[in-house]
């Protein structure tokens, strides 16, 4: 099976889980931006700590879960956000100022809003 999007498919079993009231999950893929967009995602204590199984195939990460995420998702295709326009996109997708958080994908790797400006 092809998987288009790993990161997608990372962001929707977490969210299941999450739903099902689990304390953990495990991810089938391990890829370098996953394991980036999870520190993020640690760093702001939506989830807590990961590990990493290499079964010298694709790899599994076992993330276990706080019980903080409320809603995630992934804008497909993706787009070339400059930073003047970085607070347009925050008043479109964020519910409000003080609630959640974007997570951009840049040149210098996986970071939130605050870390790109």
């Amino acid at each position: 099976m092809v998987y288009v999007n790993i990161l997608a498919d990372a962001l929707k079993s977490i969210s299941n889980a999450e739903k099902r009231d689990k304390c953990q999950v495990c991810i089938r893929l391990c890829s370098k931006a996953i394991i980036q967009f999870l520190t993020v995602m640690m760093k702001h204590s939506y989830i807590g700590e990961f590990e990493i199984r290499d079964d010298h195939r694709a790899g599994n990460i076992v993330v276990n879960i706080l019980g903080r995420l409320n809603k995630r998702g992934l804008i497909m295709p993706r787009f070339d956000v400059q930073l003047r326009e970085l607070e347009k996109w925050q008043n479109s997708l964020l519910p409000s100022r003080q609630f959640g958080f974007i997570v951009l994908t840049t040149s210098v790797g996986i970071m939130d809003q605050e870390g790109a400006r």
